[in-house]
């Protein structure tokens, strides 16, 4: 299992730069060369290169899993059309929404999607559509940006240090993982994008303590 701490664009906030599923991790065109070695190498993916709205800021626009990739409205044509070919067989959506960050406002891994509150019904559909799994609404520690400010994969969560017992246990029960709560980057609480996860490996960035990354390798199960 890999784990690495790592700076990207000169920001420790890696999860802002880009956004993993188990076979995929999209970054941004103007991603290093180490960079993209970095990932493929600790996650076990291939990195496809985009851009949402001329934009190197995947994680914070785009929110992805094994089924499908949900993009900001700032997405041109152009770039869903390098998807489209990168990524046969899973589905591509536009979301046509005021909350126009999608990576900050959805969590989700292969069996559900963890959702901003204020998303409407039928945004909750679009997501279910693309994504093909349950998806319930919800905050923790009082953030509504529960893509940016928790960490969800296949294997595990990790949410933030001000989420409540209630909405801990809430969030365990919908998951069914016992999560561990916990910040990044030496006290952030915005732990989603300041890491890059899936099953097989996180990447932090390089302000997180040993003690924060042993947390967040604990709680996604990366020991073994």
């Amino acid at each position: 299992m890999g784990a690495v701490k790592y700076t990207m664009r000169g920001s420790d906030y890696v999860g802002a730069f880009a956004v993993a599923t188990e076979r995929y991790c999209f970054v941004g065109i103007d991603a290093t060369g180490t960079a993209e070695g970095v990932i493929a190498e600790t996650l076990k993916v291939e990195v496809i290169r985009t851009s949402v709205g001329n934009s190197g800021f995947i994680g914070v626009l785009a929110r992805a899993n094994s089924n499908g990739i949900l993009l900001s409205n700032l997405a041109e044509e152009r770039e869903i059309d390098v998807l489209r070919k990168a990524c046969t067989g899973m589905n591509i959506s536009v979301m046509e929404s005021a909350l126009n960050a999608v990576g900050n406002n959805i969590l989700a891994n292969d069996k559900i999607a963890i959702v901003n509150p204020d998303y409407s019904a039928e945004e909750l559909r679009q997501i279910n559509d693309t994504l093909g799994v349950e998806v319930v609404r919800a905050e923790t520690g009082g953030f509504k940006t529960v893509g940016a400010n928790n960490i969800l994969t296949n294997a595990g969560l990790v949410v933030n240090n001000r989420s409540t017992d209630l909405e801990k246990g809430r969030i365990d029960a919908l998951t069914g993982f016992e999560s561990v709560r916990t910040t990044a980057n030496s006290g952030s609480l915005g732990i989603g994008i300041s890491t890059l996860a899936n099953s097989k490996g996180v990447m932090a960035g390089a302000g997180t303590t040993g003690f924060e990354l042993a947390r967040i390798m604990e709680a996604l199960n990366l020991n073994d």
